[in-house]
C-alpha cells in the first residue's frame, strides 16, 4: 500500500493550495481517507476526512467552512482544497486511510503518505 501526497507548497495569507493523495493497493470505496497535519514539535492532528462509503465528511474545528475533503474512487485519489488559508494553517500534511472507516483518529488510521509542507505567510 502507498499513499503519495502532494500539492504542498508557499502561499500568501488569504490564498488556497489543493492537496492530492493518490493512493495505491488500497480501493478508496473501501477506505476512509484522512488529513492530518503536524507541526515540529508537536502532536499530529485531525485536520479532515470522508467515510469509506463517501456518505460523511468531518472537520476539525479550526478548518470548517475554508477547507473541503473529496475523493475520486475511480482515480483512487484524495483531495483537501484549503481556502482562506492562514498562518497556523502551516504545517507538513499527512494523508492516511483507515479500511471500513472514517479516518478521524491517529490511532485508527492503517496506513499513511509521506507528507507535503504547506507554508502560509503573512
Amino acid at each position: 500500500v502507498q499513499l503519495q501526497a502532494s500539492g504542498g507548497g508557499l502561499v500568501q495569507a488569504g490564498g488556497s493550495l489543493r492537496l492530492s493523495c493518490v493512493t495505491s493497493g488500497r480501493t478508496l470505496s473501501r477506505n476512509g481517507v484522512g488529513w492530518f497535519r503536524q507541526v515540529p514539535g508537536k502532536e499530529r492532528e485531525f485536520v479532515a476526512s470522508i467515510s469509506y462509503d463517501g456518505g460523511k465528511t468531518y472537520y476539525t474545528d479550526s478548518v470548517k467552512g475554508r477547507f473541503t475533503i473529496s475523493r475520486d474512487t475511480v482515480k483512487n485519489v484524495a483531495y483537501l482544497e484549503m481556502n482562506s488559508l492562514k498562518p497556523e494553517d502551516t504545517a507538513i500534511y499527512y494523508c492516511a486511510v483507515e479500511a471500513w472507516g472514517t479516518a478521524q483518529t491517529v490511532g485508527s488510521v492503517d496506513y499513511w503518505g509521506q507528507g507535503t509542507l504547506v507554508t502560509v505567510s503573512s
